[in-house]
């Protein structure tokens, strides 16, 4: 799995002795890593809204800088094709 580099995000701030020291979205103590959690477990992104009073805006900033980090550091040549598939 591929570790983002979250100082580069500009949504997002970690600061020794505020909630650890995680990654929490600016002026706030919400961590980041609480909206990933919660999507993956399937809530929505309003929902996510709702439960954790963080903006749309908030949200989209971290998925884009979670998708465009991914994509510049995801090799192309590691990705399986259908020719290295081998029958059972």
């Amino acid at each position: 799995m591929a570790v983002l580099d979250w100082s580069q995000c500009p949504a997002v701030e970690s600061i020794p002795g505020k909630v650890s020291g995680a990654w929490v979205f600016k002026d706030t103590r919400m961590p980041v890593a609480t909206v990933f959690e919660n999507l993956e477990a399937g809530l929505t992104v309003e929902e996510v809204m709702e439960e954790f009073a963080v903006t749309r805006e908030q949200i989209n900033a971290v998925l884009h800088f979670a998708a465009t980090s991914l994509q510049t550091t995801a090799p192309s040549s590691a990705s399986p094709t259908l020719a290295d598939a081998h029958p059972l």
